[in-house]
């Protein structure tokens, strides 16, 4: 739980059922719906709950699923006319060590962040357009349900599915069979129902379709107010090909500690892209050269999707991403790069298979360049280990002084009567609570706003409650600034406790009544 989103992630899933408001409005918006679903049953336990663990599960689900999937591509897009042969097998075994073995994507899938299940549900999306492009008529189907899962966990699913719908269309104009082209429209309909699902639901619950984009918790209303306070703007901001580079540095610094062997992977990526463009055919014995089934060597190119999404979000979508070895030489949003883990273990696996098939090479010089190839990993992954994931440095660094105050705070949490009420925003320390183990049905939060209500909602429960905060609750948890310290700081109310950590807001107990 060192990572403040999974203990949002977490505490949201948890709020659909254990608020004084409950229902599944509790989802709120800005951050996509399905992984707060899929670890909801698992956070009925309230061990599990208080220790996080309920948060992992669908992590570590999905990761399993990631490395099967990963294998299951390269092995079947290596595989010559349909037959799997040594060199594909050896290739696809390549390609699932590179992607199981990562240190920072072994540290992401305990967490009750978003990464391991979306990497997971990118591979299969892939697996499965490979399949159909194959001829299996059926896995189209799955393809679109992949396609709409991960468009319900991340917003990196949109421009995969906008990518993978426009692929079928076009393979489906020069295809006049009807039964194809209504498995596409099928499809069409599938993988596009996610996203028109999600704005349907913004646009009904908030007033707004596009809450999650322009909205006050959207990552541009965050900037703006980021800015106000009189810090410059993220690097990369209005910049596309600055932004590229920032996050292709990211995924090079999941890949390895050390600087050259980082810019090594940029250049077996590159190399295994190339070799995928410009190479006639992978599929050599193809029943149909230069037709669909050809076209399953460059399905490893979509893995690459990442890279105009994250350029164009940090260039134009408010979203920072910073990396120690360029300014402002810290960590922020560093695990993004984690998404070009794919792209990177199906790079190097298409330069094994085809060091392995090169028949004009002597077999030991063949053997020695995919060995070669091969010990990269190792020597890239043990200096992870020896320096530490950067994934789990960024959770260390941005949350060491806000989990200080969380652990403070619930010290004093935990000592209140068993049915009190507590007055707090959860926006920011809802982990304190957490720690405590105090059900949330027993505070009073921004949750409890009806959010259908705009502007204002004076009979909603958390603004009756901030108006008469007596009234309504037994202690007030007030984080000087936020709305709650605006509304109680000047009424007089015996303060028990007042907390202070370097770089956070001051926290403060006060018994209302």
């Amino acid at each position: 739980m060192l990572y403040g989103d999974a203990v949002a992630h977490i505490n949201i899933a948890r709020r659909v059922f254990d608020s004084k408001t409950p229902g599944l409005l509790q989802l709120g918006t800005v951050w996509l719906p399905l992984p707060h679903l899929l670890m909801l049953p698992f956070l009925i336990s309230d061990e599990m709950w208080r220790r996080g663990v309920g948060g992992s599960i669908p992590s570590m689900i999905a990761y399993v699923f990631g490395v099967v999937g990963m294998f299951r591509l390269l092995r079947g897009v290596l595989s010559r006319g349909g037959d799997s042969d040594g060199a594909a097998r050896i290739a696809a075994w390549i390609a699932a060590i590179i992607f199981a073995a990562n240190p920072n994507l072994i540290y992401m899938q305990t967490t009750a962040m978003g990464e391991s299940l979306y990497l997971a549900l990118f591979i299969w999306t892939v697996v499965y357009f490979s399949d159909w492009c194959c001829g299996d008529g059926k896995a189209l189907t799955k393809c679109g349900l992949c396609l709409a899962a991960a468009s319900l966990t991340r917003y990196d699913g949109w421009l995969l599915a906008a990518v993978i719908t426009t692929a079928g269309l076009l393979i489906s104009c020069r295809n006049p069979q009807p039964y194809f082209r209504r498995s596409v429209a099928k499809f069409f309909l599938i993988a596009l129902a996610a996203p028109a699902l999600w704005l349907a639901y913004n646009g009904i619950v908030y007033r707004n379709p596009l809450e999650f984009e322009n909205g006050p918790y959207s990552a541009k209303a965050i900037e703006k107010r980021t800015q106000s306070s009189g810090n410059p703007g993220h690097p990369g901001s209005g910049n596309l090909a600055v932004a590229g580079l920032y996050f292709v540095k990211a995924g090079e610094s999941n890949m390895a500690e050390n600087q050259w062997l980082g810019r090594l992977w940029i250049a077996l990526l590159a190399a295994g892209v190339t070799a995928a463009i410009f190479t006639s055919h992978l599929k050599q014995g193809s029943p149909d050269p230069g037709g669909v089934a050809n076209r399953v060597s460059l399905t490893p190119l979509i893995f690459l999707i990442p890279l105009p999404f994250y350029a164009l979000s940090v260039a134009y979508g408010g979203v920072p991403i910073f990396v120690p070895a360029f300014w402002p030489f810290t960590h922020y949003n560093v695990r993004y790069g984690l998404q070009l883990l794919p792209a990177f273990a199906a790079a190097v696996a298409i330069l094994v298979y085809m060091a392995l098939r090169q028949g004009r090479l002597q077999r030991r010089l063949r053997a020695a360049i995919a060995f070669s190839l091969c010990s990269l990993v190792p020597v890239s992954y043990v200096s992870i280990w020896r320096g530490g994931p950067i994934c789990l440095q960024e959770a260390e660094i941005n949350m060491r002084n806000r989990n200080q105050l969380e652990a403070r705070l619930a010290v004093w949490l935990h000592d209140l009567p068993p049915d009190s009420t507590v007055l707090m925003y959860l926006g920011d320390h809802v982990g304190a609570l957490q720690r405590a183990g105090i059900p949330l049905r027993r505070t009073i939060n921004e949750g409890n706003h009806r959010v259908w209500m705009q502007p204002e909602d004076p009979d909603g429960l958390w603004e009756r409650a901030l108006a008469n905060p007596a009234h309504y609750a037994d202690y007030i948890v007030a984080f000087e600034g936020d709305r709650v310290w605006q509304a109680v700081h000047d009424q007089h109310l015996r303060a028990l406790v007042e907390i202070h950590v370097t770089g956070q807001a001051a926290a403060i107990l006060y018994q209302a009544r």
